[in-house]
């Protein structure tokens, strides 16, 4: 399963949200990458307000606050 975090640098939700990530169960195998808004004026206008977003394999997202039981259940129904 791939989630994509999108943070910018200072953001201290995303440095929580990335905690929380990193602390899914490993049977989840979950792939994360990091995407770092500030570097694209598109991506500033669409999650500028908003971050940490997490989107999902199937681009489905989650806009903070979110811990990591709302991952879970996500991760969830998209694997069943």
């Amino acid at each position: 399963m791939h989630i994509t975090l999108y943070t910018t640098a200072g953001c201290h939700l995303c440095d929580l949200a990335d905690v929380i990530l990193l602390a899914l169960p490993t049977h989840y195998q979950v792939e994360i990458t990091y995407t770092e808004i500030g570097d694209d004026d598109e991506l500033v206008k669409q999650y500028g307000i908003r971050i940490p977003v997490l989107q999902f394999s199937d681009g489905s997202e989650i806009g903070w606050p979110f811990e990591q039981d709302d991952i879970e259940k996500k991760l969830n129904v998209l694997l069943s």
